[in-house]
C-alpha cells in the first residue's frame, strides 16, 4: 500500500514551550488511521500544521509522493485535505446548503448564486451518506450531532482525498457513531479517500481503524495495527497505558459511601415532548446518574431543573421546600451549579481567560470596597486550579489554549467555587482523554465524599458504571428503570433505553 502523508521531524514551539518534538507520521492511502494521545499531547497542532492552520517551526511534509508547503486552510483545501475540526465550522445563521458552500458558492452564467444546483448536490450528498437532511433547513435547528454529519458532508461534497477528523463522534450516539463510520469506511474503500480519526475512544479505534500512532508530551512514542495477525483488537489498556505513561484503565474511581437523606425530589414533572411523569429522589452526597439514547429527555430534564426550560406540571421539592425554578439565576441562588453538554458552545466564554472563566459565577466575592479586588479574585483561581490539576502556562492565558480537558475542569471548577449543594454535570468528560477522565472522576467522587448531591448525565454505559451510586435508564422522554451500583451493566443499560424490561430473577 503506497503512503498519503508522510511528516517528518515536525518542531513547534509556543512561548518556548515545545509541543511537537521531532515528531514523524506517516500514513497510508486508502486506511482509516487513529491519532491518539492526551489532551494536551499534540495532536490537533499536528493536524493544524496540516491542514494549514498553523505554520511549523521545522520538518518535512509529503503528500501522495509530493513535498508540499502548506501555507494555510486554502492552499490545504486545493491539495484536497479536509479538516473537520472538534469545534464544529458551521454557521447557525445559514441553511444546511449555505453552510456546505460556504466559501465556495455556485454562481449562474449572470453572477447570480445557483441555489438550485447547490440544493441539488447537497441532497445527492446527504443521498450518498445515507442521511436524512433537509438542505434548505436552518442549521440552528439541529443538535450536535447532525452538525457534524453535514461537516463530514462537506469534504465529501469537495472530493477531499484526506480528511482529518478531529473527535468526530464526541458527541454521537452509537447508531450515529455507526454510521459515520460505514461512511468513513465507504469513503476510504470505495472513493479513494484516507482518513486520520483523532479520538480518545480506544473501543472505535479498535473496532473501526486500521493503524494507530499514539503522541505524548509532544513526541510520537507509538505506532502499530489496530488489529493484531489473528484479527483481534490491539490491547486497549495497552494503548491508554502509552497514551499517559501509566495504567489509566485499570483506575477505580467508585467508593462506596454513607448516603444521606433527600436533597432534591421530583415528583411528576412533565414537558411535551420532552419528557413525561418524571420521579426520583437524588440524597445528600449521592452519585445519580442519567443514562440512555439522543433524545430520550434526560439534557431536557436537567435544564428544568436548572430553570432552562419550564414543566408543565409536576413538582419539584429542595430540602422539603417545594420550589419554582423559571430561570438559572434562581438555581444559582438555590445552590445548583449546572455543567452543560457542550464546552464549547455553552460553557466557556471563548473571549476571556482562564482566571475570569474560573471566577465569572462568583465575582461579587472579589468587590472590595466598590471595586474588584484582582490580587482576590487571582488567589483564589490560583488555588482552585492547583486543586484540581489545571496544566496551563498562567491563569491570563486564553481559556482557547487549554487543552479540552484542561478546559472542562476550568469549567467545573467554576461552579466549585460558588460551592454548590447540587452539581448536574452533562457529559462531563466528553471530548477528553482517558488521563483527563480519571482525573475529573476523581473529582467528583471527591465532591460527593463532601457531601454534594451530583447529577451525571452520560451517554457512555462505562462512565456511569464507574462513577454512579445509582443510574436511571431512560426511554423516549419516559424513566425505563432504575438500577443500583451493583446492577449496572451495559447490557442492562442497552435492554432500558431501547425500551426492554429486565427480566426479573
Amino acid at each position: 500500500m503506497s503512503i498519503a502523508l508522510q511528516m517528518t521531524g515536525i518542531n513547534k514551539s509556543y512561548s518556548g514551550v515545545r509541543v511537537l518534538i521531532d515528531v514523524d507520521f506517516e500514513v497510508r492511502e486508502g486506511e482509516i488511521h487513529a491519532l491518539l494521545g492526551e489532551n494536551g499531547a499534540g495532536k490537533t497542532t499536528l493536524m493544524n500544521i496540516l491542514g494549514g492552520v498553523v505554520a511549523m517551526d521545522s520538518g518535512r511534509i509529503q503528500l501522495f509522493g509530493n513535498d508540499v508547503t502548506i501555507q494555510n486552510t486554502h492552499e490545504a483545501n486545493q491539495l484536497g485535505i479536509a479538516f473537520i475540526h472538534q469545534e464544529l465550522n458551521v454557521v447557525n445563521d445559514l441553511m444546511v446548503y449555505e453552510n456546505l458552500f460556504l466559501g465556495r458558492e455556485l454562481r449562474t452564467s449572470w453572477g447570480g448564486l445557483n441555489t438550485d444546483e447547490m440544493r441539488r448536490r447537497s441532497t445527492e450528498v446527504f443521498k450518498k451518506m445515507g442521511v436524512d437532511i433537509d438542505p434548505r433547513a436552518m442549521m440552528r435547528s439541529f443538535d450536535a450531532s447532525h452538525k457534524q454529519i453535514v461537516e463530514i458532508a462537506k469534504s465529501i461534497l469537495f472530493d477531499a482525498r484526506l480528511i482529518i477528523m478531529d473527535e468526530p463522534t464526541s458527541s454521537l450516539t452509537r447508531a450515529e457513531t455507526e454510521k459515520v463510520f460505514a461512511i468513513m469506511k465507504d469513503l476510504t474503500k470505495n472513493h479513494g479517500a484516507t482518513v486520520i480519526f483523532i479520538s480518545h475512544k480506544l473501543g472505535e479505534v479498535c473496532e473501526f481503524c486500521d493503524r494507530f500512532t499514539i503522541l505524548r508530551n509532544g513526541e510520537k512514542v507509538a505506532s502499530g495495527d489496530a488489529r493484531l495477525n489473528d484479527g483481534a483488537c490491539v490491547n486497549q489498556v495497552e494503548l491508554a497505558k502509552l497514551m499517559v505513561g501509566h495504567d489509566a484503565l485499570g483506575t477505580q474511581h467508585y467508593e462506596a459511601r454513607e448516603i444521606g437523606d433527600p436533597v432534591l425530589e421530583v415528583l411528576g414533572l412533565d414537558l411535551p415532548g420532552k419528557y413525561n411523569n418524571i420521579s426520583f429522589t437524588l440524597h445528600k452526597g449521592e452519585i445519580l446518574g442519567f443514562t440512555g439514547l439522543l433524545g430520550d429527555g434526560k439534557l431536557a430534564l436537567v435544564h428544568t431543573l436548572f430553570g432552562d426550560m419550564v414543566a408543565r406540571s409536576g413538582e419539584v421539592f429542595l430540602n422539603g421546600e417545594k420550589i419554582s425554578i423559571t430561570h438559572p439565576s434562581l438555581a444559582r441562588k438555590r445552590g445548583i451549579g449546572f455543567l452543560p453538554p457542550n464546552r464549547k458552545e455553552n460553557a466557556i466564554i471563548k473571549d476571556m481567560n482562564v482566571r475570569e472563566n474560573m471566577t465569572i459565577t462568583t465575582l461579587r466575592n472579589y468587590v472590595r470596597r466598590l471595586s474588584l479586588s484582582k490580587k482576590r479574585e487571582n488567589d483564589i483561581a490560583t488555588d482552585y486550579s492547583k486543586r484540581i490539576g489545571i496544566r496551563m502556562r498562567k491563569l491570563s492565558q486564553p481559556i482557547t489554549t487549554l487543552s479540552g480537558g484542561n478546559q472542562q475542569k476550568a469549567v467545573i471548577s467554576k461552579w466549585l467555587l460558588a460551592k454548590p449543594e447540587i452539581m448536574i454535570l452533562c457529559n462531563p468528560t466528553q471530548g477528553v482523554d482517558v488521563g483527563a477522565k480519571n482525573e475529573i472522576y476523581a473529582l467528583i467522587t471527591e465532591l460527593a465524599n463532601q457531601g454534594v448531591s451530583i447529577i451525571v448525565t452520560s451517554d457512555e454505559a462505562q462512565e456511569v458504571m464507574r462513577i454512579c451510586d445509582r443510574v436511571i435508564v431512560m426511554y423516549h422522554g419516559v424513566i425505563q428503570g432504575e438500577l443500583t451500583h451493583e446492577e449496572i451493566t451495559e447490557e442492562a443499560i442497552m435492554i432500558l433505553s431501547t425500551g426492554g424490561v429486565l427480566a426479573v430473577g
